[in-house]
């Protein structure tokens, strides 16, 4: 290299001097200096951005094309890119491929000055005055912002969230408040999700500027992450009765619909933006969105027990995408359905490209491990199965030690003697039943048995005890040395009733049958029994529990939307099965009888039996109808959903077994929680 040596530094620092040697227009110096670097660095995409800008200026144009074809194949979602062959089209006079490349680039970034100036241009030369006039009149948006804001906002946009969020929170320090710059520090938020602050940044930008538009639409998401679908969908309404057409629109009022268990409408929503969405299958953007709205209706249909619709539309989903991972996943999440050997070989060869992306990767690890599962090749199935299991662990933050810390202050402030003193708080109301335990335990039937019943309304897993939680534990939590359980200390009888109150008016949105009690499913709640007795005394509390092999291998084998953190190693289950036996117990001690434990091979064994327990626990007579559950046509939104549509069968009990050659690790881990785990 002529213009950069091997003692260059990082490549940070190679990039600068690249982009320095770009500005003296020294193409010919940029371009043997970056290659090299970018055989080395095959995937920097800031390095094969500026060899495709030198080799634009040096008229090398197919070669500039050629390097942007592999840029853009393997970031399809970057800003810039999009604008460079932008550029390049510009050179070559092709004004309609011109407009296509530089329309995707401001899709991507609105904050692309450049982008915006060419578009007026082109558009004025092939005689579009209105979109000319759209371009300028962005342009001109941009140039009234401060030039700190688009810089970040463009950094942003094309995922460089550490750089933009230290511009833009130095911006804020100066300036003080700014609505755009708020909105932009709350999508960093949402991006890391931070969800509290996201929320009070946009409230906060609102405040300031009510007529803030996209500002509004971000707060919408915003509600929609932190679960608050009754309030996304009153700020939705005007803006959706004003622009009825507008897709960002219909997308979240979808969303809604699924939060708020309308499962119909979001059906409804979905068909119709695929009605009105064009078919251009040689647009990588226009076929992720045809995939996303097949599979999101898919997820809908499966959650009401429309089973061969939903395979349609996953099938429609992964026709679009043959790489989709989610699509293959959500088929296999199906649990009773069953892939064919093109099927297999179509997941093999996406799991094995490069090209695929890491998320889709695994999900396609996680399929093939089940379908190799159904066709009894049990040895290829482990492989996938330890092969999606090791990419998530690996991109996970999760730490068992958090999680035991959490129990152990638990167990220091949750004693006997605590409660005692606090005999007679919360909210007196019964409605709440809490069936909580290990994921993969068997909640989801006993959910589905108690929905069956006339009294009870099955809802999903709510997040609500986790939102009292997050408040309780703080902003800027220590995780290591956390302020709650500690914090429960410190609230009054009136505090303890108002959030048992909050509880069930929050909760209400969900109650849509109107019937006296109510099951919250969320299985993690069993960390916050304590809570959840001091805020609502009389709640029913169900322990849903599974022998420790079976339930580890099932989670072993489920890749989790979101959250669960802990499933994805064979140490990490272990411990955390143990952790929760070591509290399950402390809460038996300090509030006896309070938990109802309900061993899942026990309901398999004793249906009638078990119901009776069940239903005595919640205050209810016993009703036959819970014994014919899968007949019930509720809403099932787990992975569970087709198998609690079916009568009870003794086949899934043992399946670890077929893996016991490979499940030795999980055994010794688990210790003496095998022989101890139903006291």
């Amino acid at each position: 290299m002529t213009e950069m040596t091997s003692s260059a530094g990082t490549i940070e620092q190679a990039v600068t001097r690249l982009r320095d040697l770009q500005r003296a227009n020294r193409h010919d110096a940029a371009l043997q200096a970056v290659q090299p670097l970018l055989a080395a660095h095959p995937l920097n995409r800031d390095l094969a951005l500026i060899e495709a800008i030198s080799l634009r200026h040096l008229h090398r144009f197919d070669d500039c094309l050629a390097r942007l074809d592999v840029l853009m194949d393997r970031q399809p979602g970057y800003s810039l890119g999009w604008q460079e062959r932008g550029l390049v089209h510009i050179a070559q006079r092709d004004a309609p491929l011109a407009i296509a490349a530089l329309v995707r680039a401001v899709a991507i970034n609105p904050a692309l000055p450049m982008a915006w100036r060419m578009l007026e241009g082109v558009y004025r030369l092939v005689g579009d005055t209105a979109n000319a006039a759209h371009a300028a009149a962005q342009g001109a948006a941009l140039k009234a912002l401060p030039p700190e804001v688009v810089h970040a906002t463009a950094l942003f946009s094309d995922g460089d969230l550490v750089p933009a969020e230290a511009i833009i929170r130095q911006f804020l320090i100066g300036f003080g408040d700014h609505p755009e710059a708020m909105r932009l520090l709350a999508r960093i938020g949402l991006a890391r999700e931070v969800l509290d602050d996201a929320e009070a940044l946009l409230a906060a930008a609102l405040t300031i500027a009510p007529d803030h538009r996209p500002a509004r639409i971000d707060y919408i998401d915003v509600l929609i992450a932190r679960h608050k679908y009754a309030e996304a969908d009153r700020e939705l309404a005007p803006l959706l009765a004003a622009t009825p057409h507008d897709q960002r629109l219909r997308t979240q009022a979808g969303t809604i619909c699924v939060g708020l268990g309308r499962h119909d409408d979001a059906i409804a929503h979905y068909r119709s933006l695929l009605a009105d969405l064009p078919v251009l299958p040689d647009d990588p953007v226009n076929r992720a969105t045809r995939a996303d709205l097949n599979l999101w209706m898919g997820h809908a249909l499966k959650t009401i027990g429309q089973r061969d619709a939903a395979i349609a539309a996953y099938r429609e989903a992964a026709a679009i995408r043959p790489e989709f991972g989610d699509a293959w996943w959500s088929l296999a999440n199906l649990k009773t359905f069953r892939f064919t050997d093109a099927d297999i070989a179509v997941m093999q060869a996406g799991e094995a490209s490069e090209a695929t992306a890491p998320v889709d990767r695994v999900h396609l690890a996680f399929a093939l491990g089940k379908a190799l599962e159904d066709k009894r090749d049990h040895a290829a199935s482990w492989d996938y199965y330890a092969r999606g299991n090791g990419h998530r662990r690996a991109e996970s933050r999760y730490r068992p030690e958090v999680i035991e810390t959490n129990t152990a202050e638990q167990i220091r402030v949750c004693t006997g003697a605590f409660f005692a003193e606090r005999a007679g708080w919360g909210c007196a109301a019964r409605d709440p039943i809490f069936v909580l335990g290990l994921p993969r335990a068997g909640s989801t039937l006993l959910e589905q048995i108690l929905a069956s019943h006339p009294q009870i309304e099955g809802t999903q897993e709510l997040p609500d005890i986790q939102r009292i939680v997050l408040e309780l534990q703080g902003r800027e939590p220590d995780l290591d040395h956390p302020r709650y359980p500690g914090t429960m200390a410190d609230l009054t009888a009136d505090q303890a009733r108002a959030l048992g109150e909050r509880y069930l008016a929050d909760t209400r949105v969900h109650r849509s049958e109107g019937r006296p009690l109510f099951i919250d499913k969320m299985p993690n709640n069993f960390r916050h029994i304590g809570l959840i007795h001091l805020i609502l005394p009389n709640a029913t509390i169900i322990d849903a529990r599974r022998e420790p092999m079976a339930c580890c291998f099932s989670n072993l084998k489920q890749l989790f939307a979101q959250g669960q953190e802990f499933t994805y190693a064979v140490d990490d289950i272990a411990r955390y099965y143990r952790t929760y036996l070591n509290l399950m117990r402390h809460w038996d001690t300090a509030l006896p009888g309070r938990v109802l434990r309900v061993i899942h091979e026990d309901v398999i064994d004793d249906l009638e039996g078990q119901v009776r327990r069940m239903l005595d626990a919640c205050g209810v007579p016993f009703d036959p109808a819970c014994l014919a559950f899968h007949e019930n046509r509720r809403s099932v939104r787990t992975p569970s959903s087709e198998q609690v549509r079916q009568p009870l069968f003794r086949t899934g009990l043992d399946q670890w077994r077929s893996y016991e050659a490979w499940l030795e690790p999980l055994e010794l881990a688990l210790g003496d929680a095998l022989t101890t785990w139903r006291t």
